[in-house]
């Protein structure tokens, strides 16, 4: 059975976020991710997961201006030095929590942009953030969005973040799969598993249509849990999902594996 990671923007908000790695470990998860983790110390963070035996798994680069609506900054033009100045944050905080992967929001695509020069930014900054990774040993990741959620996100569909990472060319960069937004987008989950997974370095978790625990909605999870068994994946699933009754109250799917 592959293993979970309670994803700590969506899960345990019954406590504030500094709290959450304390219920996670407590609800018998042994890894977490989240979305960002720059509102505190690398020291702070890294102290609460060594105290709950947790492993951090991924948490995305700076988005930009978050509140603001920005969904990234790698598609844009003219952002260049601060994606740069992002990236090098993101690493010093990937070593100081002992993160192994990073994943790189692509940004939104403005109405009347130009969508082959915002790819050609991307690619150019994927290559940048790539080689630094790199050098400390990190994965990259990408990840198509579905536009219900993110309207105007940049990437969409399995086989285009799959031509970017073939574009870019760089060994450390993979694609990050949430079935979640894949089905949303497309479906075919487990034909595009066994074509993709070589190539695949993160998967996350979510019922369809409303987000909420996996086992519910239109995905048949335990399928795909089986799947992921028999294909040989050993990384972690983000269980990146909105709990509908309380988070302990709702992981009796996970108790039932």
């Amino acid at each position: 059975m592959p293993r979970f990671a309670a994803n700590l923007t969506m899960m345990f908000t019954e406590v504030p976020f500094l709290e959450r790695f304390g219920a996670a470990a407590k609800a018998g998860f042994e890894g977490v991710e989240f979305l960002f983790p720059y509102e505190h110390s690398p020291q702070e963070i890294a102290g609460l997961l060594k105290g709950n035996g947790l492993d951090n798994v991924l948490f995305n680069m700076p988005p930009g201006d978050w509140t603001a609506g920005e969904r990234g900054m790698a598609c844009l033009p003219g952002r260049e030095a601060e994606f740069r100045a992002g990236v090098a944050r993101a690493i010093e905080y990937a070593i100081a929590l002992g993160t192994p992967r990073l994943h790189v929001m692509a940004g939104l695509l403005p109405a009347d942009g130009d969508r082959e020069l915002h790819r050609k930014t991307y690619i150019v900054n994927l290559r940048h953030a790539a080689t630094a990774a790199a050098r400390q040993g990190l994965m990259l990741l990408i990840e198509p969005i579905n536009t219900r959620d993110m309207p105007g996100y940049f990437l969409n569909t399995q086989a285009e973040a799959h031509a970017i990472r073939e574009e870019v060319g760089a060994p450390n960069l993979k694609v990050q799969m949430d079935l979640y937004h894949a089905q949303i987008v497309e479906g075919d989950l487990a034909t595009k598993i066994r074509r993709y997974l070589p190539h695949i370095g993160h998967i996350q978790i979510a019922s369809v249509p409303e987000r909420n625990e996996p086992d519910r909605g239109e995905i048949n999870y335990p399928y795909l849990f089986r799947l992921l068994d028999t294909l040989g994946y050993t990384g972690w699933l983000g269980c990146e999902y909105r709990p509908v009754n309380g988070t302990v109250e709702g992981l009796a799917w996970l108790k039932g594996l």
